[in-house]
């Protein structure tokens, strides 16, 4: 080990005093058929594989002390080979993030960069052919620790592999940028480092791995490691020739580049550097040239470890993993009550996409009701036909789509389906008199304890239960549409639901695999409040006279998943029209209904664009909804119209907040990144704000604490 490298370390490892320490412990084995004496590196880091093996400052320190030892074995010619493993289940998921937020100066965070190149960079340098064997979970720098490594095996059950960089605003810096084109080709390479990771952190299985060419070979899980020994000894001894394919370092290099612009261009528009960075050192490694391509990554990690959009990756990474595991304000879950039957009332699109989901989780009885069999019938055909496609996929076996099949039912009788469900949750039309109707019914016939859940999207939960009997039992559900797909599980508290009721209705949301945040009874809760208030001022710009190609074009910034009025043809106008009413309703002051909107609902249009071949299907404003505008002669510049959003959004948010919505703005953030795939690099929305100082000039203060999504002062 340098003592260059030593002192880094050291250094770093001070900055970082809780670091779960990773061990890298060294044994030697004898290899198959006689190829001789072998070191195994096994990184571990002695704990259960719920907590995955990180690289903190210490633990890179110990993985350069044990390739110390390997140097002189090699040099002795003591072994013939190196290799690194995991513990089970977990091989290494990269750089320890805990570490990273500590950071407050630019050389602290080249240092971490220099840090993993310089211990890495010794495992090529060997004097003896080394071997990573991806024995399970590797992401980042776990990835790239084997990258350095003369050849690689993977296991067929490894569930997920990938550089998740970018996808939190970085680049992979330990190698990844240099090294992975080089190995498997440039267009392969941005689909793993670009593609991928903007694409919701896209993760690969083992085939995968071998397919792209990262590994060399591919092993069943259950005996991978004895395969892969067998393998090395093999390759070791001549016998197995380890073939890879010629890199294209001609055009196809640069037309890879390319498209992974194309991709960041899609997804954020330039608001993010991460993406844009990453394809630098990709277009530079095109020469070959490793040690140039690794000076870059340094240079990369160290900017965008003190740059905003990391710190906002990290917090909405901390947001997702571990504040969504302990919602805020959710009662003791000792109170919840057993839910053993579940029933629900409508059988349309989304009270179908309900059943199937409270079928796959609980596995209990799921029964079905609405106004007429034909509907009832067609629910519950849904609910089959889906399973068939699940069995199809081969995602459950026979046996599985028998029970499931089977424990789904429909009925017209609310009594006969309801006298012993535990959990009912009515999701019919989106109108108050409709669901205080149906929850009069329900009560009537379900049992005492039985849990009324109400999937609205923006009306009271306090009046709809106001005529109950028992309005206690009674909590807000609201789910986010496709069902199966958006985390988000708005969990909202009437103002007389008891502690059993929601305790009740948080433990549900675990079962579900939802990410439950608790909100009070507020007109549209949180996603779509805040949506509403973003549309809203995006349509009265258009409205007043802005075009609507500016309009849209001035929220491209914030690199949102789509744009507004996409997000609006999504959701449907009627829908967007109907929660506007709604919170006009509430707060007639900051919320309008747009005349435009209405004439386009009316007209029974299902958006302002239409899509043709011709241009590639991108949206082009409709002719039809063109001609319906009416606006006004009041033009705004996208500047003008990016500001007025944000600054309608961020009065909304501190409202919400003074008005306890929420706990805290982390679950705003929290609940736009779930519900509504707001990206990462924003950190939702408040830390964007922050940042661009835009809270302040609206609010008078920050919505974070400085460090929480921000550099450390």
């Amino acid at each position: 080990m340098s003592t260059t490298t030593t002192e880094l370390l050291k250094g770093a490892a001070e900055l970082f005093p809780d670091e779960v320490v990773t061990q890298a412990h060294v044994r030697h084995l004898d290899l198959p058929f006689g190829a001789g004496r072998f070191a195994l590196v096994t990184l571990d880091n002695g704990l259960d594989h719920t907590k995955p093996t990180t690289f903190g400052p210490q633990s890179l320190a110990n993985l350069n002390a044990a390739i110390d030892q390997l140097e002189q074995e090699a040099l002795a010619g003591s072994i013939v080979g190196a290799g690194l493993t995991g513990k089970p289940f977990i091989f290494a998921v990269g750089a320890d993030l805990k570490g990273v937020e500590l950071l407050k100066q630019h050389d602290e965070a080249l240092a971490i960069g220099k840090g993993g190149h310089d211990v890495f960079k010794r495992l090529a340098a060997l004097a003896v052919p080394t071997f990573a064997y991806y024995n399970g979970a590797a992401m980042g720098g776990g990835v790239e620790v084997g990258l350095h490594c003369t050849y690689r095996t993977v296991s067929k059950a490894i569930p997920a592999f990938s550089l998740p960089e970018v996808f939190l605003g970085l680049v992979p810096g330990w190698g990844g940028c240099a090294l992975l084109p080089n190995l498997i080709g440039a267009d392969r390479a941005v689909s793993v480092i670009i593609e991928n990771s903007m694409n919701q952190n896209r993760q690969l299985k083992g085939k995968q791995v071998f397919e792209l060419g990262i590994a060399d070979a591919l092993f069943e899980g259950a005996d991978f490691l004895e395969q892969s020994l067998v393998w090395t000894a093999n390759v070791l001894a001549g016998k197995t020739e380890v073939v890879r394919a010629e890199i294209d370092r001609g055009d196809a290099w640069d037309a890879a580049v390319a498209r992974g612009r194309s991709i960041a261009d899609s997804k954020v528009h330039g608001a993010a550097p991460a993406a844009y960075r990453a394809l630098e050192i990709i277009e530079a490694a095109k020469d070959g040239d490793l040690q140039k391509g690794f000076d870059a990554e340094d240079a990369a990690l160290a900017d965008l470890i003190m740059g905003g959009e990391l710190r906002s990756g990290i917090y909405a990474f901390n947001l997702v993993q571990k504040r969504a595991k302990r919602p805020a304000g959710a009662p003791d879950k000792n109170l919840a009550r057993p839910v053993t039957k579940v029933g629900v009332v409508g059988a349309g699109l989304m009270a179908s996409q309900l059943a199937l989901l409270f079928l796959r989780r609980l596995e209990v009885p799921v029964v079905l009701t609405d106004i007429d069999q034909e509907r009832v019938d067609k629910g519950v055909g849904y609910v089959h036909a889906e399973i068939q496609k699940l069995l199809g996929k081969g995602r459950i076996n026979q046996d599985k789509a028998n029970r499931l099949t089977a424990l789904v039912t429909g009925v017209l009788d609310k009594a006969e389906g309801f006298a012993d469900a535990d959990f009912i949750i009515e999701a019919v039309f989106e109108e108050m008199s409709v669901k205080q109707k149906v929850f009069a019914e329900v009560e009537a016939v379900a049992p005492a304890h039985a849990i009324l859940a109400t999937n609205t999207s923006s009306l009271s939960v306090s009046e709809m239960a106001s005529k109950l009997q028992h309005p206690e039992r009674v909590v807000g559900f609201h789910f986010f549409n496709p069902v199966a797909i958006l985390p988000l599980l708005e969990i909202v508290r009437g103002e007389q639901t008891d502690d059993a009721s929601l305790a009740t209705a948080f433990g549900v949301a675990r079962k579900l695999k939802k990410t439950a945040v608790l909100t009070k009874d507020a007109p549209a809760f949180v996603v779509n409040r805040i949506l509403t208030r973003f549309m809203g001022e995006i349509q009265n710009v258009i409205d007043e006279g802005t075009p609507v190609v500016t309009a849209e074009k001035a929220i491209e910034p914030l690199g949102l998943p789509m744009s507004p009025l996409v997000l609006l043809e999504l959701v449907g106008p009627a829908i967007g029209l109907h929660v506007s009413e709604t919170l006009n309703r509430a707060f007639p002051e900051r919320f309008t209904v747009s005349p435009n909107l209405s004439a386009v609902v009316k007209a029974g249009k299902r958006g302002f664009y239409v899509y043709n071949a011709e241009n590639g299907f991108k949206p082009e404003l409709d002719p039809e909804v063109a001609a319906l505008l009416v606006q006004g002669d009041s033009v705004l510049t996208e500047e003008q119209v990016r500001d007025r959003v944000l600054d309608a959004v961020a009065q909304e948010i501190g409202l919400m907040l003074e008005e306890g919505v929420v706990a805290e703005a982390q679950d705003i953030d929290l609940c736009l990144i779930t519900g509504a795939g707001w990206p990462f690099h924003l950190g939702g929305i408040t830390p964007y704000l922050d940042r661009e100082g835009v809270s302040e000039r609206v609010n008078g203060k920050k919505f974070l604490a400085p460090g929480l999504a921000s550099v450390p002062a």
